[in-house]
């Protein structure tokens, strides 16, 4: 117990290492502060915490469904203008929580049956899939322009890959508990060797550079348009809630109660938009990683939150984490994008249900081909899309469908 305990900041640490890639390509995509989305995901995690007590082992950062709203409110209205719409997103979130605490556990589960959950936490995994299959050959991630040379970047992601997977099943003692972070460091190696890190920015960085903070300015127009997308993600951090509650084999929709996992994200996507960041969201890789290494500890994201902010604070530090290549982090990705799909297969298995029945087949089939063929519907501003849609999909025919017809 003791040398699980000393080494806890150091498993923390792996932790914002598997989170570090995306939570820092929302900003950089959108025209945001790299640094201020760390430093509010470590606040939001907290704040996370806070509201749960502590009992989930879930990392909050940078939201991927908002990135379309981001950089049109940007340049649409600017960033203050679009915080306020972003700090109204958390509201949402709130509200949502309140519902589920007046309308009780039962509401969820009978809107949200093994038969939706299962496949849209597949479509969580799966439909990230092309990104992390972009980086680990040295794309971007929507594979739009090469970064690193194809055949080097397929050699560093494999060998990511390789050292997590060799350490995951035959490591013993401490490395058995960090070995995305033996497979980043042996990733990270190999890049040096082939010349595809390059340290200029780490020797001009400041070691000490306060975030580019931003306040929120009060825009209807950019509230509006951004609060019907927060529908989305909230359905996205009910099926995460379900994906960790697996994970762990605890009901965490029971205790602390999915009203108070609402509630915590809520806060914490209206905290980041006080400081300008992104909004915040439970991140499936972070999932991922627990699934694969089994530290189900909540203190661990305690620390990977504490170290967010204070590389928050440290330019020379931040610069040294934006030198890892795409394709170690890609590497490491292929192997935790699928990890959150056989969670939701596994929740599938485990309920039991016949798919074969029409009424099931139907669900699963579309939910799975929503999700990640990226069916989009658009009705003038506000449009609907991928995990969202594909969640929203399941829900609605979960509904309608008459049950009777399993029976036929």
């Amino acid at each position: 117990m003791s040398t699980n305990s000393r080494l806890t900041p150091l498993v923390g640490l792996q932790m914002l290492f598997v989170a570090f890639g995306a939570l820092v390509l929302v900003p950089i995509l959108t025209g945001l502060d790299p640094n201020v989305a760390l430093f509010t995901a470590g606040l939001g995690t907290l704040i996370f915490q806070l509201v749960t007590r502590r009992q989930v082992p879930i990392f909050l950062a940078s939201s991927f469904a908002f990135i379309a709203p981001i950089i049109y409110g940007v340049q649409t209205w600017g960033i203050p203008a679009t915080m306020s719409g972003l700090f109204a997103a958390g509201v949402v979130y709130m509200v949502l929580g309140g519902v589920v605490a007046v309308r009780g556990q039962e509401f969820i589960h009978r809107i949200l049956p093994a038969v939706v959950v299962g496949p849209v936490i597949m479509v969580i995994g799966l439909s990230l899939a092309p990104v992390a299959v972009n980086l680990a050959l040295g794309k971007t991630g929507d594979g739009a322009a090469i970064l690193v040379d194809p055949q080097k970047a397929l050699i560093v992601s494999s060998i990511a890959l390789i050292a997590t997977i060799v350490t995951a099943m035959l490591a013993k003692g401490m490395f058995k508990l960090i070995p995305i972070l033996v497979g980043i460091v042996s990733g990270y190696i190999v890049s040096v060797v082939f010349g595809l890190v390059n340290f200029a920015a780490v020797a001009e960085a400041p070691l000490f550079a306060l975030p580019n903070f931003v306040m929120p300015q009060f825009s209807l127009e950019a509230i509006l348009f951004i609060v019907p997308i927060a529908i989305a993600p909230a359905i996205e951090h009910i099926g995460d809630m379900l994906a960790i509650s697996n994970v762990t084999k605890k009901d965490f929709l029971k205790e602390p109660g999915l009203n108070k996992t609402l509630l915590g994200d809520g806060i914490a996507t209206s905290a980041a938009a006080m400081f300008g960041g992104p909004p915040n969201t439970t991140y499936s890789e972070v999932t991922g990683a627990v699934t694969l290494t089994k530290a189900f500890n909540p203190v661990i994201m305690t620390w990977a939150a504490g170290f967010a902010i204070v590389l928050s604070f440290s330019g020379t530090l931040g610069a040294i984490l934006a030198t890892i290549p795409t394709p170690v982090m890609g590497g490491i990705m292929l192997l935790l994008f699928g990890a959150i799909a056989v969670v939701g297969l596994n929740t599938l298995v485990r309920a039991g249900d016949d798919l074969a029945q029409p009424r099931n087949l139907i669900i699963v089939s579309l939910i799975l081909v929503f999700g990640i063929g990226g069916m989009s519907i658009s009705m003038g501003d506000f449009s609907l899309s991928g995990i969202g849609l594909a969640a929203i999909a399941g829900i609605i025919l979960n509904l309608i469908l008459p049950r009777q017809a399993q029976e036929d």
